[in-house]
């Protein structure tokens, strides 16, 4: 017999039929909504503030919620982190756009929380009652702590790392936070300093670029062919929404190569 969602929280003597499970999405919202969305960097408060607010229409958000909501963050398409169980004490304010809830942290899964991974089966669908999640499988039961992801502008690793981020199961937060975005990198030889300044844009996302640096230390770049990249060090500049235009990310990374001049004194060719 598999396990499942609802295996382990029967286990807990949650009560099935009062369960919401809500998935997060890493998405941009739009300018006009009054929401801050969910991103790889938000902290637990941002979340927590995030989740209690919901649409005020029926189709989007039920009338009447249940008492435990389950909340999961995103793992790629079709897997979900658990990040916390809350109880629902009730909403406490509807301006016909959104209602407001009053949420508390329970101590349910509580051994659980960024440790349970199970797949997500309803696709873009973000939210589902408890009766049908309990059929989703649990994938993983991580280690009890694994690597935090330290948000984009904290973000500085090794070669030998970035092997291990772009691949081992238990960075899987940070290749979710690394594939929701398009931007400019930079690569520096510790050796000697000298900059590499890189783009990802297009349908290519920071992830999938450097999955090309990991196994092949450089990347298809000429200057990088020449050194070896167990010295390099990898870090992030400026990050992107998938959507945005070319030209904005292309003159992010032309002023990043001048300010770090790294054509002239660096390694890049052009």
């Amino acid at each position: 017999m598999s396990l499942t969602l609802g295996t382990i929280l029967d286990a807990e003597t949650v009560p099935i039929q009062d369960v919401l499970v809500i998935r997060h999405a890493y998405n941009a919202e739009p300018a006009t909504s009054r929401l801050a969305g969910v991103h790889a960097d938000s902290t637990d408060d941002e979340i927590l503030e995030y989740t209690r607010r919901q649409s005020a229409k029926p189709r989007i958000f039920p009338v009447t919620p249940p008492r435990w909501w389950v909340v999961l963050l995103p793992e790629g398409a079709d897997r979900g982190r658990l990040w916390r169980v809350v109880e629902n004490r009730g909403q406490i304010s509807n301006d016909g756009e959104l209602r407001e809830f009053d949420l508390v942290e329970s101590d349910y899964l509580k051994d659980l929380l960024s440790r349970l991974v199970i797949g997500w089966k309803a696709g873009r669908v973000w939210r589902v009652h408890g009766a049908t999640a309990a059929t989703y499988p649990v994938l993983e039961i991580a280690d009890a702590q694994p690597p935090r992801f330290p948000g984009f502008d904290k973000l500085i690793v090794s070669y030998e790392r970035l092997q291990a981020v772009v691949k081992q199961p238990r960075y899987a937060a940070w290749q979710t936070a690394l594939s929701s975005i398009v931007g400019i990198y930079l690569i520096t030889d510790t050796r000697d300093g000298r900059h590499y300044v890189g783009k990802a844009d297009g349908t290519e996302n920071i992830l999938q670029r450097w999955r090309t640096y990991a196994t092949n230390g450089h990347g298809g770049n000429v200057a990088l062919r020449e050194r070896d990249p167990s010295t390099f060090q990898y870090s992030l500049l400026r990050v992107f929404d998938p959507s945005t235009p070319l030209r904005d990310v292309n003159a992010a990374e032309s002023h990043f190569k001048r300010a770090l001049d790294s054509i002239t004194h660096g390694l890049n060719r052009g």
